[in-house]
Parts: C-alpha cells; sequence; structure tokens
C-alpha cells in the first residue's frame, strides 16, 4: 500500500480493541496533554486506512510528523507515543563545589560586611554562579538572614529557684494567691497617621503612615494571677522601688491576711530593702526567678498578649490614651482569661550541629 504522490509504502496501523479504547480515551479526556492528544487522533486516523498526506491535512501537521508516529506506534505500540527520557544538560557543579559553599560560611564576610548573602559567597567562591549558591542554601534549610538567640542562665543556683517557681505554678499551696509581677517600662503613646490609601483600579487599603509624634511614655506594673490568668495593672510614670512598692502594696491591701506568693525578677528595685518590707508583712513571700532566667516569669507570656493586640500599631493622642487602651484591653481580657498551661515536662537538649556535618 502506497500514499498517492509518495513512493514510500504507508505503514499500516491495526488497532486491538484495549488499544483502541485507551486511544479514544486520552482523546476525551480534559486532563490528556495535547500533544498526547495530537498522537492518539493521527494513530487513529491512521487506523481507520487514512493516508499520511490526508492526515496531515486533517490536523494541519507536516507530513513528516504523521509518518513518525505511524512508524512509532507500529514498533513500540503505546509507549511510543510517549516522550522519551531525555538527558538534559551536563552537571556544571559536583559535590565538591557544595562543600566549598557550606565552608565558605565559616569564613569572615568580606570587609564591610557583617554577614554573607549569596552575591558575597558566589564572589569569594569565583567559580560559583549565585544562581547556584541560593540553591544550595535552600536545599539545606540555610536562611542567611535569620538571626536565632538565647539566654542562657549562669545562676549556680538555677536548679532549685526554677523548682521552687515551676513547683508554685503546678501545685500553688492551698488557700493562697499565686502572682506573676513585672514591669513593662517605658511604652511609648505614638500618634500614627491612620486612614485609608485609594489605589489606581479602585480599591482602597486600611493602614498607617510610618509617620509618628511621640507624646510620653508611661510604664505598667502588672500581677497576673496564675490561678485564673486574670491581670491587675497600675500605671506609673516611672520605674523605681518606690512605685513599686506601692503598686505591691495596693495588691495586699486588696487580700487582707491572705497567704501571697510574689513571683518576681532580679531587678534591683525588687531586692532593695525587701527584708524591712517583708517584715511588716509576714503573709507576702518573694520568689525569684534564676539570673537571666525572666522568661521564668508567666506575666512576660501576657505582655507578650498585649502588645500584640492592643499597642502594635495603634495610636494614641496622650499617655492617658495609651492607659485607657491598656485598661480597655484588660477589661475585655479578664472575663475570658484562663491559666497558661505547662505542659512541657522533659527537655531534650539538641546539639548543634555544623553546616556541612553530614557531608
Amino acid at each position: 500500500m502506497y500514499d498517492v504522490g509518495m513512493s514510500r509504502p504507508v505503514t499500516k496501523i491495526t488497532l486491538t480493541e484495549e488499544e483502541r479504547q485507551t486511544l479514544q480515551q486520552w482523546v476525551r479526556s480534559s486532563k490528556t496533554e495535547q500533544r498526547i492528544v495530537l498522537r492518539a487522533r493521527i494513530i487513529l486516523a491512521a487506523a481507520e486506512g487514512h493516508a499520511t498526506q490526508a492526515i496531515a491535512r486533517q490536523l494541519e501537521q507536516r507530513n513528516a510528523t504523521v509518518s513518525k508516529w505511524r512508524l512509532r506506534f507500529a514498533r513500540q505500540r503505546l509507549n511510543g507515543l510517549r516522550d522519551g527520557a531525555r538527558t538534559g544538560p551536563p552537571r556544571r557543579y559536583d559535590a565538591e563545589v557544595e562543600r566549598r559553599i557550606l565552608k565558605q560560611l565559616d569564613q569572615t564576610p568580606p570587609p564591610g560586611y557583617a554577614v554573607w548573602n549569596g552575591s558575597l559567597l558566589a564572589g569569594a567562591l569565583r567559580d560559583v554562579s549565585a544562581t547556584h549558591v541560593w540553591r544550595v542554601l535552600r536545599r539545606r534549610g540555610i536562611q542567611l538572614q535569620r538571626r536565632r538567640s538565647w539566654c542562657v542562665s549562669t545562676d549556680p543556683e538555677f536548679a532549685p529557684k526554677s523548682a521552687d517557681i515551676i513547683g508554685l505554678y503546678l501545685n500553688p499551696p492551698d488557700n493562697a494567691l499565686v502572682l506573676s509581677v513585672d514591669e513593662k517600662p517605658h511604652i511609648q503613646a505614638l500618634e500614627r497617621a491612620q486612614g485609608y490609601l485609594k489605589l489606581p483600579g479602585g480599591r482602597a487599603l486600611r493602614g498607617f503612615s510610618h509617620d509618628y509624634k511621640r507624646h510620653g511614655t508611661s510604664t505598667l506594673f502588672a500581677a497576673l494571677d496564675v490561678a485564673t490568668g486574670q491581670v491587675q495593672a497600675g500605671h506609673y510614670p516611672r520605674r523605681r522601688r518606690r512605685e513599686f512598692l506601692d503598686f505591691i502594696n495596693e495588691i495586699v491591701s486588696q487580700h487582707p491576711g491572705r497567704e501571697i506568693h510574689v513571683i518576681l525578677d532580679n531587678l534591683n528595685m525588687h531586692k532593695s530593702k525587701r527584708d524591712h518590707w517583708l517584715a511588716r508583712h509576714p503573709n507576702v513571700h518573694f520568689h525569684y526567678t534564676p539570673t537571666r532566667a525572666s522568661w521564668l516569669n508567666q506575666v512576660e507570656c501576657w505582655f507578650s498578649i498585649l502588645t500584640r493586640s492592643a499597642l502594635r500599631g495603634a495610636s494614641f493622642t496622650s499617655v492617658r490614651q495609651l492607659r485607657q487602651a491598656i485598661d480597655r484591653f484588660i477589661e475585655a481580657h479578664n472575663p475570658k482569661a484562663h491559666p497558661f498551661e505547662w505542659t512541657k515536662t522533659i527537655v531534650h537538649p539538641q546539639p548543634l550541629r555544623h553546616y556541612y556535618s553530614d557531608l
């Protein structure tokens, strides 16, 4: 059998019922890639006895394209209609290049720079592109812009002090009031320009300008009831021993005769002349967090909640307005407050890993 106007014999295509159903399914499915659909149509038309030129005109393809897929199908059947494996370009960078990149991170950055970045690493290595440097860093999960911090307590009595405080959290004395007390100093009353920014498409964005005006600062003293999560606060212009004792006296006066345990950090004003004051208040007991371990004080968690919920991005035209905003947040927070739950029971220290320790 020969095509009209062609001297080469036509490859005859005969389909099994299973092959025909598969090809028709490829053509009908909306998820089939279009190049596979085209090849399936060529084979279905060839199986009906159409010549190569007729199929090419019908599908608007070149004769060589139709002949190619007829021949591929005749030799490999359905598998012949799929694309063959492609080797791609040869690999430019090997494992040794990756080791050099990671090792360079341990070197001091060039003069004038505090940290490495992809371009600086590529410049130092000279024969590696910045694109490949970033590719290696992403694959290794190394984020040069991220900075981790830690606070390691050097207190020789860390264990007994932390056990004392955690014991108050987990098993407080019967009928006793356990308070976590600290202060948030120098809260700024910033007035920010707020409003809407109109965009060309008719949309509008709500936000505030980075310009602001200062209207003074205020110091917030807070006492978190560990059992309920509720907070009592006091506003003061400064943070001194005088203000601290005034705040503590206010709390003690509200609970006459009741045993009170107060958790504090190691600030000097929390310890100055404490013995004289404690002698006049035998029902009050101070418990100090270990040195550089103020994170054991639960009120620090509440300060973070306050900042995110009521202070960050807000605008105040006076210190009075700032204090009112804090008081309104406390009024809204206390009715639905609940105690913080300590769930960490075992600490598994993880040693720091070298960048290329697993290479």
